[in-house]
């Protein structure tokens, strides 16, 4: 990875931050996105002074203008895109009946459609490059999570959207990976969307007892260089997939039950 391009959406946090090091400590350039600057800036100041290669773009996935300018940026920069990871997320947790439809959309407008036009607009380099693009899906784009109707949808959708680029790409040289975390220790449940698009504030779950944002960064950094089609993260997380591929009912209750013991979670 020492000197290729990498870009990093929603790079300021979580994962993405995580990923930034990783990446940034074997010698790759980066450059993350964000919306909020102060974020931005507080990773790129760390970041450099451990001697990574960084910059930051200000802007919002799912804006398309936005990831025009944001790959304009990064060949105005490094004068090329080697990898693009699609990390910029966000959640939500009400139940279908009661969420507002606005923050679903606003869900899908992230996830699924902030991911095409970033990867749209850098795809030309990376092509050229017979570079790598990465979709930071989730188990939840496997099996229906309740009370995470946008979440899912838009990782479902992601998924399928991956699957397409893969196929189509197939003689190109490019590679297109498809990283499913579990449960991870970050911010997107804090930040999660309620039925009515307020911000959760707190999380549902025991964080400390996931795994940590900088394990799955350094998994999904070996997938890259090993060019892997699929990543699926956690026990939990393989467990879920194969239950759902043989034993799907099965599958649906064990959620159901997971899901429900989370605090105040929106079913019983």
């Amino acid at each position: 990875m020492k000197d290729k391009v990498v870009i990093i959406t929603g790079g300021s946090s979580g994962i993405g931050k995580a990923l930034a090091e990783r990446f940034g400590a074997s010698g790759s350039k980066i450059l993350i996105t964000g919306r909020h600057k102060e974020d931005l800036d507080n990773t790129v100041n760390e970041l450099r002074a451990k001697k990574i290669t960084i910059h930051a773009f200000q802007g919002d996935v799912s804006i398309e203008e936005n990831n025009i300018t944001m790959a304009q940026e990064a060949i105005r920069l490094y004068g090329t895109i080697d990898i693009l990871i699609n990390n910029a997320g966000i959640s939500m947790r009400a139940l279908f009946s009661e969420v507002d439809m606005d923050v679903v959309r606003k869900v899908m407008d992230t996830n699924f459609f902030g991911a095409m036009y970033a990867t749209k607009y850098c795809l030309p380099e990376i092509t050229k490059n017979k570079g790598s693009v990465v979709g930071i899906s989730s188990i939840a784009g496997f099996l229906g999570l309740p009370g995470r109707t946008g979440y899912s949808s838009s990782k479902f959708a992601l998924n399928g959207f991956l699957s397409v680029l893969r196929t189509e790409l197939l003689d190109t040289g490019v590679h297109v990976l498809t990283a499913c975390p579990g449960f991870t220790a970050s911010n997107i449940r804090k930040h999660a969307l309620t039925k009515d698009g307020h911000e959760q504030g707190e999380s549902p779950r025991t964080e400390e007892k996931m795994m940590t944002a900088e394990e799955c960064a350094h998994h999904i950094y070996r997938a890259v260089v090993k060019r892997k089609r699929t990543l699926v993260l956690t026990g939990q997380g393989r467990l879920a997939v194969w239950l759902n591929k043989w034993w799907p009912t099965m599958a649906d209750r064990l959620v159901y039950y997971v899901m429900a013991k989370e605090t105040n979670a929106p079913i019983r």
